[in-house]
C-alpha cells in the first residue's frame, strides 16, 4: 500500500502507535511497562556525587538517580532543572540533559538558546517570512528561542500561534519551579501523544485506531524481531546484539557476481538507520560488510551519511577499523523492542 499511514493500538495491554510508510514500518513506538521516565520528561532533580574520571554527576530524581555527562561548576545539594535524553540499561542511571527542550506539534522552545528559527522542509521564502513575523510576535519580551516546525507549513495561523503561547507559557513556568524536592514536571510523550506531535510534521494519509491486525503491524513487528533482515537479490543483513555491543553481518547470498558486494552493503546501509530504530538498538554498533574492493569505501561512506542524515536519533559515524569493519555509535533513545514487548 502506498501512502504514510499512521497505526495507534494497544500491545500487550500498552500504549503504541507505527508509522507504516508505503507498506513498510518506519517507526515504532511502546509505553514502557515500569515506571521508567519516558524520553523528554522534564524533572527538577538535586545535584548528589560527582563520578570521577567520567566528567559528570548523579542527580537525584524521584524515582532513582539521573546521570549528567560533561558538566562542570556544579554543587551537591544544588537543584537543577534536568530532561531525560534516553533510556537506561538495568541497574544504570537515566540519562539527562541541562538543556530543555519543551517540544509541541508546530514548534520547538529553546530555553538559553534566543532566536526564531523555521524547519529546513518549508522552502517557500515568503512563508518562511510570514511564519517567523508570527512567532516573533507571540515570542515577543522573551528571552527564549523558538524552532517552527515544518507542520507549520499546512497549519493555520491562529493555531500555530495559539501552539506557540501555550508552549512559551509551560516553559516559563518549569523554569520558575526550582524550589522543592526532586519532582516530576513534564512528563514525556506516550506514544499517541508523540506520533500526532512527531510524524505528522509530513501530512499522513491516513491515522487509524485498533488497527495493528487488520493493518498488518503485527506481521511487521515480527519481522523486525527476527535477527535475519532480507535484502535484494537474495543478499541478507544478520543483526545480533551482545552485552558489549551490535554486531551486524551483511551476507551477499547466493549472488556471485564482482558487483554483488557493493550491492549488498548499498541495501544494507540505506536500510540500517530504520533497522537499528525498529529494533531500540543503541551504543557501539559493529558492521562486517559484505567483501568489495577498498576504492569503493567511499563511495559506501557517502551511503552511510545520507542515511543517518534524517536520523533523529544522535548517531556518530566513527568509520572503518583496521580489520576491515564499519564502526558506529547511536544514542540509545528507546528501550529494545524484546524488552517493550516482553
Amino acid at each position: 500500500m502506498k501512502g504514510r499511514v499512521i497505526h495507534l493500538d494497544h500491545l500487550n495491554g500498552r500504549e503504541a502507535a507505527a508509522l507504516v510508510v508505503d507498506g513498510q514500518l518506519h517507526d515504532l513506538l511502546i509505553a514502557p511497562q515500569n515506571d521508567l521516565p519516558l524520553p523528554g520528561a522534564i524533572f527538577r532533580g538535586i545535584v548528589d556525587r560527582p563520578v570521577k574520571g567520567q566528567g559528570g554527576v548523579f542527580v537525584r530524581l524521584p524515582h532513582g538517580s539521573g546521570f549528567l555527562r560533561q558538566v562542570s561548576g556544579l554543587a551537591p545539594g544544588q537543584r537543577v532543572l534536568v530532561q531525560v535524553t534516553g533510556t537506561a540499561e538495568a541497574g544504570t542511571a537515566t540519562p539527562v540533559s541541562l538543556r530543555l527542550l519543551f517540544k509541541s506539534r508546530f514548534c520547538i522552545i529553546t530555553p538559553g538558546a534566543p532566536g526564531l528559527n523555521v524547519s529546513r522542509r518549508i522552502r517557500d521564502e515568503d512563508l518562511r517570512e510570514e511564519l517567523t513575523a508570527l512567532a516573533a510576535g507571540v515570542m515577543q519580551g522573551s528571552e527564549h528561542g523558538v524552532i517552527l516546525r515544518s507542520a507549520c507549513a499546512d497549519a493555520p495561523d491562529d493555531e500555530i500561534a495559539e501552539d506557540i503561547a501555550a508552549t512559551r507559557a509551560l516553559a516559563e513556568a518549569v523554569l520558575s519551579d526550582m524550589d522543592g524536592d526532586p519532582e516530576l514536571l513534564v512528563d514525556g510523550p506516550a506514544p499517541h501523544e508523540a506520533a500526532w506531535r512527531d510524524w505528522t510534521d509530513v501530512p499522513a494519509d491516513e491515522v487509524t485506531e485498533g488497527s495493528f491486525e487488520s493493518g498488518g503491524v503485527l506481521e511487521m513487528i515480527d519481522a523486525a524481531l527476527d535477527s535475519v533482515v532480507p535484502l535484494a537479490a537474495g543478499a541478507s543483513m544478520i543483526i545480533e546484539t551482545t552485552r558489549a555491543l551490535v554486531a551486524i553481518d551483511v551476507n551477499t547470498g547466493p549472488d556471485t557476481s564482482p558487483a554483488a558486494g557493493m550491492k549488498a552493503n548499498v541495501a544494507a546501509a540505506r536500510d540500517l538507520p530504520r533497522q537499528l530504530r525498529l529494533r531500540g538498538l543503541g551504543g557501539q554498533v559493529v558492521v562486517d560488510f559484505a567483501p568489495m574492493s577498498k576504492k569503493d569505501r567511499a563511495t559506501l561512506d557517502q551511503v552511510l551519511r545520507a542515511a543517518f542524515k534524517a536520523e533523529a536519533a544522535e548517531t556518530s559515524l566513527v568509520g572503518w577499523t583496521a580489520m576491515g569493519l564499519y564502526e558506529l555509535v547511536r544514542k540509545r533513545d528507546r528501550i529494545p523492542l524484546t524488552e517493550a514487548l516482553a
